[in-house]
């Protein structure tokens, strides 16, 4: 007969954390979230760690190169969604380890034979105020001028003037070589009174644009995750079908990590992918496999040489696989289970194997939860979809502004190699609906926003360090009734306008 568990599977809201003795010494600006990445061995540092413990899902609607610097630029990691053509995601890795904090690939460009129309509806479209002149209008040109809102006026011009006409000239402009650093780039800002530097090569043609916010904002990103050559760390999504072609040419464009994207991790599948990488790379290339929802499919991609393991089956905010399949667990459930499978194999092997809870989230002190459970760092999709850098568009619903985004397992998005099985190559049906959510903003100021509840909660327990806070957390169950009492109740709230 099949076998029953008696516990009832559960959420992170049925829990609560028990508040621990906090010392003096215990206050949130000495909480460090630093965090293991990929396995290593007892005595030794892991080869990889972020420096929070947040990393964004392989997903369509969410880990784009654009999103990947932001991320890097607080301290995690994205993992670029593999449900593109192999060039397109290699490309975008490309993107994220050419970007140099500070220095921006200009993505407002004009030749000068447009015109002041050209410009404006540019101008329109992004934002932008300052506007490269090239010689064949991309970002990396010949340059022959800038385009800035101080060069014309609009009423005084008619929308037919050539960007010749009233662009500041390469001659008059004040620029420097792009070997340049971004110390010297400021310091030649500053004494020129301007707002934007170019950096060109050799032949002219445009590196980077050095703006002067943008050297303020790269002195504020004190833990950004950077390689051994300054250079924006970044993970790719691959899948169990084309491996052999995605993951050369991922390993060439410089990302730093791979993930395995599939809905199920327990599978032969997983192995064969990882045993491919293995022969071919040895363990220099890192992977992280999954998803899984026990102890036992822990121990199996554990075994089969995963560097990091998912967990969580069903839990998303758009997955529907629990509704279409009847599989999958409550995710602080499965988290806890695998946590204690995580730690035996330590104890048995002396290999740390991280474990990443994937699903689940809702509030900002699940993450805090899922920590003191045994994730070593939490993967997130609909938290990141909501924010100015991820790649969908924002759209106004009935005077709200919000985000697209959308399942892997969606028509939308078809990533039926994300549920393969063995069969054919289509998505059977849905596991993942098309939705909505409601924008948030800049991902920097949220992200600093959740961390800084998950470093007060963690004084409150007394730990300064993840593996303090493992170690300490003390977790109760909670009834429906507490619940209710934990948020306002009884009261007529004044309106918050």
């Amino acid at each position: 007969m099949a076998f029953y568990y008696e516990e009832p599977s559960r959420t992170f809201s049925e829990y609560l954390l028990i508040p621990g003795y906090s010392s003096a010494k215990c206050i949130p600006s000495e909480v460090s979230l630093k965090t293991p990445l990929v396995k290593y061995r007892r005595g030794e540092e892991p080869s990889l760690s972020i420096n929070i413990p947040m990393v964004s899902a392989i997903m369509q609607s969410v880990s784009d190169d654009r999103l990947a610097v932001a991320l890097a630029q607080e301290g995690g990691l994205s993992f670029i969604y593999g449900s593109q053509p192999i060039e397109k995601q290699a490309e975008m890795v490309k993107k994220v380890k050419r970007y140099r904090a500070g220095f921006v690939v200009s993505d407002s460009n004009v030749s000068p034979e447009m015109t002041l129309a050209d410009v404006l509806r540019l101008t329109e479209r992004t934002g932008h105020s300052t506007i490269a002149v090239t010689e064949d209008g991309g970002p990396n040109g010949k340059l022959l001028g800038i385009v800035t809102n101080k060069d014309y006026r609009v009423s005084r011009m008619s929308p037919e003037c050539k960007v010749k006409d009233f662009m500041t000239k390469f001659q008059d402009l004040v620029y420097a070589h792009e070997e340049t650093t971004l110390k010297e780039a400021n310091d030649i800002i500053w004494e020129h009174k301007i707002n934007c530097l170019p950096l060109v090569n050799k032949d002219q043609e445009l590196v980077y644009l050095v703006f002067r916010k943008d050297y303020d904002t790269h002195k504020n990103n004190e833990h950004e995750l950077i390689d051994t050559s300054k250079r924006y760390m970044t993970g790719a999504g691959i899948n169990t079908r084309d491996y052999e072609e995605r993951v050369p040419a991922l390993l060439e464009a410089g990302a730093d990590v791979l993930c395995i994207d599939s809905s199920e991790g327990f599978s032969e599948w997983q192995k064969i992918t990882i045993d491919y990488i293995r022969n071919n790379y040895g363990d220099k290339v890192k992977v992280g496999a999954g998803n899984v929802v026990d102890g036992e499919g822990f121990r199996f991609l554990a075994e089969a040489g995963a560097d990091f393991v998912k967990v969580g089956i069903g839990g998303g905010a758009i997955c529907i696989t629990r509704e279409q399949k009847g599989i999958g667990r409550g995710q602080a459930t499965a988290l806890i289970d695998v946590a204690k499978a995580r730690d035996a194999y330590y104890e048995e092997t002396g290999i740390y194997v991280p474990i990443c809870s994937d699903g689940g989230i809702v509030h900002d002190y699940h993450v805090t939860l899922a920590l003191a459970m045994g994730a070593d760092f939490i993967m997130l999709g609909r938290y990141f979809a909501r924010f100015d850098e991820s790649p969908t568009k924002k759209v106004n619903i009935n005077g709200s502004y919000m985000k697209e985004y959308w399942g892997e397992g969606s028509a939308r998005a078809r990533n039926w190699q994300r549920y393969d099985m063995g069969g054919e190559s289509k998505l059977s049906f849905e596991e993942g609906v098309d939705s909505l959510v409601p924008y948030a903003g800049t991902l920097k100021d949220n992200v600093n926003l959740t961390l800084s509840k998950v470093r007060s909660t963690m004084c409150n327990c007394g730990a300064l360090t993840i593996s303090e806070l493992q170690k300490k957390a003390k977790i109760t169950l909670v009834s429906s009734t507490s619940i209710v009492e934990g948020g306002a109740h009884d009261v007529m709230l004044r309106d918050q306008r």
